[in-house]
């Protein structure tokens, strides 16, 4: 049995053929960049920078929504955050994280991320 799986041309330049990516990878390059935040403990579901790509796709679809139409991307992501850091400045700088690491590795425009602050947690111990 073969799952059906939401690809995008990236790039198509008729002579040496086109080069593909799933709106999966999409969802990691997002949950992966967000997770490189300070501040941020973890994508919803308690996915944290070091689990992003061992869990697979199913772990991530519950922080992280990518919706691709017309060669624009679009990001729900829903974060944990550590107690003690600003909700403001730590959103922003998810959103030009992620919006910054989707350009660059896909070459496809970003239009929106929006973040969701799911929960604050306890830092870890020291």
């Amino acid at each position: 049995m073969s799952e059906t799986v939401n690809t995008y041309t990236i790039k198509d330049d008729g002579g040496t053929g086109t080069v593909k990516i799933a709106a999966e990878v999409v969802t990691v390059i997002a949950s992966y960049a967000a997770t490189e935040v300070k501040g941020v403990a973890s994508i919803a579901g308690g996915i944290t920078n070091n689990m992003v790509a061992r869990k697979g796709i199913k772990s991530l679809s519950k922080g992280c929504k990518v919706n691709v139409e017309e060669g624009r991307i679009a990001v729900d992501l829903a974060v944990s955050l550590n107690y003690g850091y600003s909700i403001p400045e730590v959103g922003a700088q998810v959103q030009e994280k992620v919006k910054s690491a989707i350009e660059n590795m896909t070459g496809m425009e970003v239009t929106n991320v929006n973040v969701r602050i799911a929960d604050i947690v306890s830092p870890p111990e020291a």
